[in-house]
């Protein structure tokens, strides 16, 4: 699809943001949560997401918000800090549009040139095929499966975990500053 734009998240669109996630919460396994969090809940998320300096970008097109992506920590110890994990969703009208692509593909860019080396994607259902391709796409390996892992909507679902480096992921040293400042 063209015609949309991808640019920073606003304060304003977190009411897009959680109707579009509830309906993943709802009727997908993308996210393993079973209750749709409140409004007030996403933005105290996307807050936390962009006080760390991380992306949280949505794609837009006629003033409507058609999907969004963000970057949190894979994991809060400190050796974790050069590793990001994706999160991607976008509007059930809106999907195999090539919007969630250009997120990714924009959410990749924007965290190696943070200075992140590695991405993990953490994908509910085995049988996700729509998500485990488009990261496929983008250069993400499959790496791992968390079979029956989760409970959800009736039955065991499965984990798929997939990765790819960032900028030179494990070639090289990082020089410098890590890119976040991670405790544990």
């Amino acid at each position: 699809m063209s015609g949309f734009v991808l640019r920073p998240s606003a304060a304003a669109d977190v009411p897009a943001i959680a109707s579009i996630y509830a309906h993943h919460v709802r009727e997908g396994l993308g996210s393993f949560e079973e209750t749709p969090p409140s409004a007030e809940e996403v933005a105290r998320r996307r807050e936390a997401v962009l006080a760390l300096g991380l992306p949280f970008t949505v794609a837009e097109a006629g003033g409507r918000v058609l999907g969004y992506a963000y970057a949190q920590p894979y994991r809060p110890r400190s050796a974790y800090r050069y590793s990001l994990e994706d999160s991607i969703y976008v509007a059930r009208d809106f999907a195999r549009r090539g919007i969630g692509q250009a997120l990714l593909a924009n959410l990749i860019a924007a965290s190696a040139k943070l200075g992140y080396r590695q991405m993990v994607a953490v994908i509910g259902g085995s049988g996700n095929l729509a998500s485990i391709r488009l990261h496929e796409k983008l250069g993400f390996a499959r790496i791992g499966i968390l079979p029956a892992v989760g409970f959800k909507h009736g039955g065991w679902v499965d984990s798929v975990l997939m990765q790819r480096a960032l900028g030179e992921g494990a070639q090289s040293l990082p020089a410098g500053k890590p890119p976040q400042a991670a405790s544990g």
